[in-house]
């Protein structure tokens, strides 16, 4: 068995493991054409060169650059957009040199960032303003205390500098604070937006109780209505992602994923939705490999302009790299 065939099977095989799990229940089929991939959200935790207080990786190890480039050998992954890890705030700037340093790199397919900043403080402006003409800085990702806070003057007054930066906004919310983000997105019109992990869906709400444990965290038709409205803001996108590494009770196939990813999909179009890796992150529940194949296997139906724009296109127009 040559390598290639090996790590597919080890794929197959580390899907197998979980817990209730089966093979998929539709077998990995390669699309007739070679997919380029972009990677929209690759971490990278390397604390052989960082040390202490840096960032924890979801499990122990150290992920640098050449562990990535091992991770994602023969998936024709071309370009990859680095992901801030969370720093302490006192290392956030570190973090952003470190990733212009990898943009300039060209033996890595990183070309573009999102770094880390706090949109409640004061001197935001102030701390962008030594990346706001980088070509590398793409935006910034940054979480809230609350859905009050997402409203606050000072937030909204550095969400909508980074509008006229022409930087990007990713956030990470569950769905209880949707109707706040919302709220942000429509008094921020031009700034654009990222909704990181597929939303936090909970893949439960679209699936026959019998095929898992455990209640879903939010309601199915309040989560497509809430979903739907944050979607018709044409200036944000969504990033396929997250849905492997936060799922629980039920069997992690193409079969069970489908159902909310497919919502996904459909609800912000195949001009507005971009594949994103998560690692290290995935690691919780699987490789960058396995999940490629769900995502191919749950859109081996759809047309291939449509897969294309998934894995490559919508990302390299929406970070112009």
């Amino acid at each position: 068995m040559n390598r290639k065939k090996f790590l597919t099977s080890a794929s197959v095989l580390a899907i197998a493991t979980f817990p209730g799990s089966s093979l998929l229940s539709a077998p990995f089929r390669k699309t007739s054409k070679s997919l380029p991939i972009v990677d929209t959200h690759q971490h990278l935790t390397d604390t052989d060169r960082f040390k202490e207080n840096w960032t924890s990786p979801p499990i122990p190890g150290n992920y640098s650059m050449h562990a990535y480039l091992e991770a994602t050998k023969g998936l024709n992954f071309v370009k990859a957009v680095y992901m801030e890890v969370a720093v302490p705030p006192a290392r956030r700037r570190e973090e952003a040199l470190y990733a212009i340093e990898l943009c300039k790199d060209k033996s890595n397919p990183t070309v573009g960032a999102v770094i880390s900043g706090d949109l409640s403080s004061p001197d935001f402006e102030n701390y962008m303003a030594e990346f706001k003409d980088s070509p590398y800085i793409k935006g910034v990702r940054a979480g809230f205390r609350s859905t009050d806070e997402m409203m606050s003057e000072q937030v909204l007054k550095n969400v909508r500098a980074l509008g006229r930066m022409n930087k990007s906004l990713d956030f990470s919310i569950m769905p209880a604070w949707y109707q706040g983000i919302n709220k942000l997105i429509k008094a921020c019109p031009e700034t654009r937006y990222l909704v990181n992990h597929c939303g936090n869906v909970d893949p439960r709400a679209f699936l026959d109780p019998s095929k898992y444990t455990g209640k879903p965290e939010h309601d199915r038709d309040q989560w497509i209505r809430d979903f739907k409205e944050i979607a018709s803001s044409k200036n944000v996108v969504l990033k396929i992602s997250g849905i492997v590494t936060r799922s629980s009770g039920y069997p992690l196939t193409a079969e069970n994923l489908a159902p909310a990813l497919n919502q996904c999909l459909d609800i912000f179009g195949p001009d507005r939705v971009m594949f994103a890796s998560d690692w290290p992150w995935c690691l919780k529940s699987m490789g960058i490999e396995p999940w490629v194949n769900i995502l191919k296997t749950v859109v081996k139906n759809r047309p291939y302009r449509e897969q294309k724009k998934l894995f490559h296109d919508n990302a390299i127009k929406f970070y112009t790299i």
